[in-house]
């Protein structure tokens, strides 16, 4: 037996497991009680390892962990070094308050690990490839990640839907709430990278317009809504490339950025540039600081909470938004803050830094194809113009106009067709069989871009200036 009401020492709670139990030769089960310490430690370790204070002075401390495949790796600069101190004073005067003790970016430089991000309460565990500090590309590529998962001590360590809070193994998650999880993480941990000066304004306008063209044109939002993609993303986290744009992918990540900065956008509007999402994420996830704990909240505990930042039926909002299926993804944020999404003939240089890097070729605003190393074809996008011709993913691209293909061949035989240039024909490779298919498209180059709309005040630019006050 035990007492619920003797308050624990920190770091411990009451945990409870299902344990077998053997009665006149039949297993039946009980419920045990024990004590369960409150694990939030993962390990970073490494020959070579630097760790750089970024505590912005007082408590509490936060440390930028790095282990790396060689010591040149480890070569951060002083510029770089402040923005990361920048991006810890950015999201303190965000939030306004902190759940942890201390925090840690753990962060491992190395080509031998899978590189990816992991929030924890008190760190972060970031693995990306070795030179990405001494890379200027690479590290454009990678500008995202540490404030992404900074947010998330906030939004889903500390505060975390109530369906994704189980309190053992047994229960299943229930996800459909990862549009705010995510999805708001993605939008924020953004907005503070513009913010540090970790990310350029221009980059990240560029990479807005990347994902809200992509999420535009993809055939699968007629018959999935957004919130389905949450619910399976145990699933579409490890879906190929293949027919992606029509089955859709985690894109509660992508979307919900969208949705929460209309939503940033709507709050100025209606209070008349007074309150902010900023504001709101001071109400919810702010607070007395203090050790970790865990907040959970629904979805009307979110909506309510908006509603006293700015008065609005944000139910209506977000419900129209994550559970409608149809054409056109919610580009009304950055509309309403004073942009258009457009095309131009060049691609954006943080598209080619992707590109670059992934070893891809992204024709999917022309010829509606994403190109792997070797003229792999891992995406079609339905209703474009390769599609149309009759190319499918899993295909491979072996020439261009009868040159053998490379991505500038590519790109100079979209440039030479243009305004009624010369027809191109692609020739394929699938299993055994060659085939040249004739597409019929004469538009150039074509890559997404925002455009400003001098007609509109720019809000995209209040919402991006820092809200730190000691900023050096």
């Amino acid at each position: 037996t035990y007492d619920a009401s003797i308050q624990l020492p920190s770091g411990w709670r009451y945990g409870t497991a299902l344990r077998p139990r053997r009665e006149a030769g039949d297993v039946a089960e009980f419920r045990t009680v024990s004590l369960e310490t409150l694990v939030d430690s993962p390990l970073l370790a490494g020959e070579f390892l630097r760790i750089i204070d970024l505590s912005p002075g007082g408590s509490p401390a936060h440390f930028l962990v790095i282990a790396a495949d060689s010591a040149a790796a480890l070569g951060m600069s002083d510029d770089h070094i402040e923005q990361h101190r920048q991006l810890v004073r950015e999201g303190l005067a965000l939030f306004g308050g902190h759940h942890y003790e201390s925090y840690r970016f753990l962060l491992a430089l190395s080509d031998h690990v899978a590189h990816f991000g992991l929030e924890h309460h008190q760190s972060s565990d970031n693995r990306v490839p070795e030179r990405t500090i001494l890379d200027e590309e690479m590290r454009r590529n990678h500008a995202g990640l540490l404030p992404h998962e900074f947010v998330h001590s906030w939004n889903g360590k500390y505060r975390r839907p109530a369906a994704i809070a189980t309190p053992d193994y047994q229960e299943p998650m229930k996800t459909d709430l990862l549009w705010t999880y995510e999805g708001l993480t993605s939008y924020l941990g953004g907005v503070l990278a513009a913010r540090s000066g970790l990310r350029s304004i221009e980059d990240y306008r560029d990479d807005l317009a990347i994902l809200a063209a992509r999420l535009d044109r993809q055939p699968g939002r007629l018959w999935r809504p957004l919130t389905d993609t949450a619910v399976a993303a145990q699933l579409l986290y490890y879906a190929p490339e293949n027919w992606r744009s029509l089955r859709r992918g985690t894109d509660f990540y992508d979307e919900g950025e969208l949705i929460w900065l209309e939503a940033d956008v709507l709050i100025r509007q209606r209070t008349g540039g007074k309150k902010s999402l900023d504001d709101f994420c001071r109400l919810f996830f702010g607070g007395p600081s203090g050790p970790p704990a865990v907040k959970p909240y629904t979805f009307d505990d979110l909506s309510e909470a908006l509603d006293r930042i700015a008065p609005y039926d944000w139910r209506a909002f977000f419900n129209e938004r994550v559970n409608r299926t149809g054409p056109g993804a919610p580009l009304g944020g950055f509309e309403k803050a004073g942009w258009r999404l457009t095309q131009a003939d060049k691609i954006p240089p943080l598209l080619k830094s992707r590109e670059e890097e992934n070893k891809s070729t992204d024709a999917t605003a022309s010829l509606g194809v994403l190109i792997k190393d070797g003229g792999l074809l891992a995406d079609v996008v339905p209703g474009l113009p390769a599609d149309l011709a009759g190319i499918g993913p899993g295909m491979k691209l072996v020439a261009v106009n009868g040159r053998r293909y490379t991505p500038k061949v590519l790109r100079a035989a979209l440039r030479a067709g243009a305004n009624g240039g010369e027809t191109l024909t692609l020739l394929v490779e699938n299993e055994d069989y060659f085939t040249s298919f004739q597409v019929d498209y004469k538009g150039g180059e074509r890559y997404p871009t925002l455009q400003r709309d001098p007609a509109r005040p720019d809000i995209l630019a209040d919402i991006l200036k820092p809200l730190a006050t000691d900023r050096r």
